[in-house]
């Protein structure tokens, strides 16, 4: 069956939002004694040079715990500690990101990865042990998220207007080029996170501001989402979703336009050398509480996209994007 990505926009029921930790989510690369990206088996299994896994997906918190792309929690298994995500646990905290975009733990950016056997694959640990042979040392850099620290404070929901939970309407002319949609009810690895995020603005043509863990949409301000789309998604639907989150502001008449871009942005990326638009899908009427079916169109497997979300009215939105219960933000769900 052919695949599609279904573009949809969602504004979350204010009164629904709890306090919870923000994170991030980022994937993660060796380099020292041995190199790589970090795949994982099944079970949660963390594993360095088996070119039979993927990359793996991690998303930190600002408890300074991590779980992996579906949902589990990442643990350091005693007595060897090592490190795999397991269903059900209680992650455990230490873990940073430094400024230099090293995996931390307790501010040590020295881990150790020890063969299995097994497909050339290496298990990854914090310490050395007897109990482990053929090891050596390595570092871990996550490829977003610098500066990601434990410790840092939860974020609280806040907002200047509420709705109750309905289905919504746009008032795009756009059409779709597919009925299939996925539902965007997130679980277990069935969606993208996005690996990158970058505002734009108007009244700062020339700045660069990097990175960043918030979707805004001012008067000025646009935000640039990047999604990488794995191989192994061909065939499937895709959905996009674009979800209110735990610490936002909403205020205005919620009028916005989205719009694919023609290629992805960077970290460079400024409001005068985005990337132009190659679909504008139209202008969208959001307020909290609503859902918003797009567009679709075939799923493009093993690239990446991007979609800019931009005023077309007096709407005034900052989002903090969140994949934690209940799931805010703009993720790519698969089915």
């Amino acid at each position: 069956m052919k695949g599609f990505i279904t573009l949809a926009t969602f504004i979350a029921n204010a009164h629904a939002l709890l306090s919870r930790s923000q994170t991030c989510c980022f994937h993660l690369t060796a380099s020292g004694g041995a190199s790589g990206d970090v795949g994982q088996l099944s079970d949660g299994q963390n594993r360095i040079g088996d070119n039979s896994l993927s990359p793996a997906e991690f998303c930190i918190s600002s408890d300074g715990s991590i779980t992996d792309g579906s949902g589990r929690g990442c643990i350091l298994t005693p007595p060897t500690t090592q490190l795999q995500c397991d269903t059900g646990a209680t992650p455990t905290s230490g873990f940073s990101i430094s400024s230099s975009g090293l995996l931390e733990f307790n501010g040590n950016t020295q881990f150790f990865s020890c063969e299995t056997g097994q497909n050339g694959g290496m298990n990854i640990y914090t310490m050395e042990s007897s109990a482990l042979s053929h090891c050596s040392v390595i570092e871990l850099k996550a490829d977003s998220c610098s500066g990601s620290n434990s410790g840092s404070g939860t974020s609280t929901a806040s907002a200047t207007s509420a709705a109750s939970a309905t289905s919504g309407s746009s008032t795009t002319s756009g059409t779709s080029s597919a009925s299939t949609s996925c539902s965007a009810t997130l679980s277990s690895g069935n969606f993208e996170f996005p690996h990158l995020i970058v505002p734009i603005d108007s009244q700062s043509p020339n700045k660069a501001f990097g990175t960043s863990f918030n979707g805004e949409v001012t008067s000025s301000i646009s935000s640039i989402f990047n999604f990488d789309i794995p191989q192994s998604d061909s065939g499937k639907t895709c959905s996009l979703a674009d979800l209110q989150t735990s610490n936002f502001t909403f205020s205005g008449d919620g009028k916005i336009d989205i719009a694919k871009l023609s290629e992805t942005a960077t970290k460079s990326t400024t409001f005068n050398n985005a990337p132009s638009v190659s679909n504008d899908l139209g202008e969208f009427t959001v307020s909290p509480g609503h859902s918003y079916a797009i567009e679709s169109f075939s799923c493009p497997a093993g690239k990446a996209i991007a979609f800019e979300i931009s005023n077309a009215g007096s709407t005034d939105l900052t989002f903090f994007q969140d994949f934690n219960p209940s799931p805010l933000g703009l993720f790519i769900t698969v089915c």
